[in-house]
């Protein structure tokens, strides 16, 4: 029987390691230069952020999601999670170790179905962390409903021409190319008459009408961006993984960017929790330390507890995928996950923020950045709602409906024929009273 929470000892040091660096040397990138993970590397910044990239590989932690043909260690979910957790701590973080989103999903998916060139053309530089793609799916009028696409690209000879609008192209301003998903048969199901297209970004007709921010960043300076594809031409080649395949290729690149969003939020939230505990045991007031206040010692407690078990929730999925090696086997868990991965980093980065009191709500602190995540990471690869009514799905086809008037653990009935079971010995008890 296997039933182990340790991690090996030898991946302990790497973690350790990494740990180590991502504090000293990643975590200041996120202040010297903010917001500028997904802009191309040039000048002073690529200075300073090269050789970190070198001393990673180097290490051989570069993109340990994929496998040793596409450059990197085959490590698996459970280990990245590991990993990821301590990525999470820093923005910066994933772009050293070269598992950023939605670059790691996108890199996954032209993996898994992008032909010879295509891997050539956009996943070798992408793997070596040398320009940035985008994926371009939410529609402005379809929000989370992919059936209401409506962007669509139309057979013209050789080539494809597509149409349409999209909204929260994320990082689509400094991306190299865009994956894109549109109608291509109206006449069938979206589920089969959906594909996807590789569009390099200087393609004309991808017009970019501006960028969105997200609450407290300037107008105009956000990185998620409305794009108007205005026949837009690309050739036969630039079709992904084949006509109709769109939604197939959609699930293996979202539940893998599900379940890194929450093996990052996991550094994250433990972040917010490690500054609430120090700021306990350092402040004063009505004569003794946060930290033995009991409203205080709640906030901790509960954090601790939330964290721990989203934690284990995490990592047990990340197990699952490794041994199934099947995104849909673990759809329930990475649903679940999913569904809790707001609501974790939310309240704790909430409670450290009350903990730091006014200054907690500056833009001195990290908290309502925080908060702001956990609202996007309640949206990001679809909203909270349809994730539960997954999981409500998954767990019901475990159970049958029964066809009785009373439920089947109506205690009447369960009583008469346990008393029926143990007759005998219920008449020689009765005798020896």
């Amino acid at each position: 029987m296997a039933w182990d929470f340790e991690t090996d000892p030898e991946y302990q040091k790497v973690l350790d390691w990494a740990d180590e660096f991502v504090r000293e040397e990643v975590e200041p990138l996120d202040l010297a230069f903010p917001h500028l993970q997904f802009t191309p590397l040039e000048g002073k910044r690529r200075d300073a952020i090269d050789p970190l990239k070198e001393e990673v590989r180097r290490r051989g932690l570069w993109a340990t999601h994929l496998g040793p043909e596409l450059g990197g260690q085959g490590y698996g979910q459970l280990k990245l999670a590991l990993l990821n957790e301590i990525l999470g701590r820093s923005q910066w973080a994933p772009i050293v170790f070269g598992c950023q989103a939605p670059d790691t999903g996108n890199a996954e998916i032209i993996a898994h179905y992008g032909t010879d060139e295509q891997k050539q053309k956009y996943l070798m530089p992408l793997l070596g962390g040398e320009l940035f793609s985008c994926y371009s799916m939410t529609e402005p009028h379809a929000g989370a409903d992919p059936t209401l696409f409506t962007t669509s690209a139309v057979r013209d000879g050789d080539d494809w021409v597509i149409n349409g609008h999209k909204f929260f192209s994320s990082n689509a301003s400094t991306a190299s190319f865009l994956i894109v998903m549109v109608v291509t048969n109206p006449d069938v199901s979206a589920y089969q008459g959906m594909s996807m297209f590789l569009v390099p970004t200087d393609t004309p007709g991808v017009n970019i009408i501006r960028n969105v921010g997200l609450y407290g960043e300037p107008e105009g300076q956000g990185s998620h961006a409305l794009i108007h594809y205005d026949n837009v031409r690309v050739p036969a080649e630039a079709l992904l993984g084949g006509e109709g395949q769109a939604f197939v290729i959609a699930q293996t690149r979202l539940g893998g960017g599900r379940i890194h969003h929450a093996m990052r939020t996991i550094g994250m939230s433990q972040r917010a929790l490690d500054m609430m505990c120090e700021r306990a045991l350092s402040r004063e007031t009505q004569g003794s330390r946060l930290s033995d206040k009991q409203f205080v010692q709640g906030y901790i407690a509960d954090s601790y507890a939330q964290l721990l078990q989203f934690r284990l929730m995490v990592l047990y999925t990340a197990w699952e995928i490794d041994k199934y090696n099947d995104y849909k086997k673990v759809r329930k868990d990475i649903a679940a996950v999913k569904v809790a991965m707001p609501t974790v980093l939310h309240d704790i980065a909430w409670r450290a923020m009350q903990v730091h009191g006014a200054l907690g709500v500056t833009n001195e602190m990290p908290f309502l950045g925080m908060v702001t995540g956990a609202a996007v990471m309640g949206l990001a690869d679809g909203p909270t709602e349809v994730h539960k009514t997954t999981v409500a799905k998954q767990v019901l086809r475990d159970y049958r409906p029964t066809d009785d008037t009373w439920p089947t653990e109506w205690e009447p009935r369960k009583r008469e024929a346990a008393r029926a079971k143990y007759a005998d010995y219920l008449e020689n008890e009765v005798g020896n009273l």
